[in-house]
């Protein structure tokens, strides 16, 4: 009995995890404004490499020295490899440093457990300073 379930272990343990496999991007927009307290909504598109494709809100929000108004309008967002699209949504967190007038341009890493994501984009309006906070996925 012993050496059946040594057996069975030995099976389950030799098995490799699901791998992280699907590959997914995302286009959005944005517009937000700050004032110490910064927020921004805005929508997009992910697009995944198993053929997946998901129309998602965005909704941001931190504190911070901060004060600006702005809109991101090609927005691009490139998410590490996943096992389940579902872990895509849900909340990021990041910190970021931007500074810009009419046209702007940046880019800031975020990370939600163990999914992270990078996002860049062009924009207008005015902005200057350091906030911290997060940015939700949802459907």
């Amino acid at each position: 009995m012993l050496a059946t379930w040594m057996t069975v272990l030995g099976l389950v343990l030799s098995q490799p995890a699901a791998a992280a496999s699907i590959r997914c991007t995302m286009k959005f927009t944005m517009q937000g404004w700050s004032a110490f307290y910064k927020t921004a909504k805005g929508s997009g598109t992910i697009r995944c490499s198993n053929g997946q494709s998901f129309n998602v809100k965005l909704s941001a929000k931190g504190g911070g020295l901060t004060v600006g108004k702005s809109s991101i309008e090609d927005g691009r967002g490139k998410f590490s490899a996943v096992a389940s699209t579902d872990e895509l949504f849900g909340t990021y967190v990041a910190a970021e440093a931007h500074a810009g007038a009419v046209k702007s341009s940046g880019a800031q890493a975020m990370t939600k457990g163990e999914v992270s994501l990078a996002l860049s984009g062009t924009g207008r309006g005015f902005d200057l300073g350091i906030a911290f906070g997060k940015m939700t996925i949802s459907r």
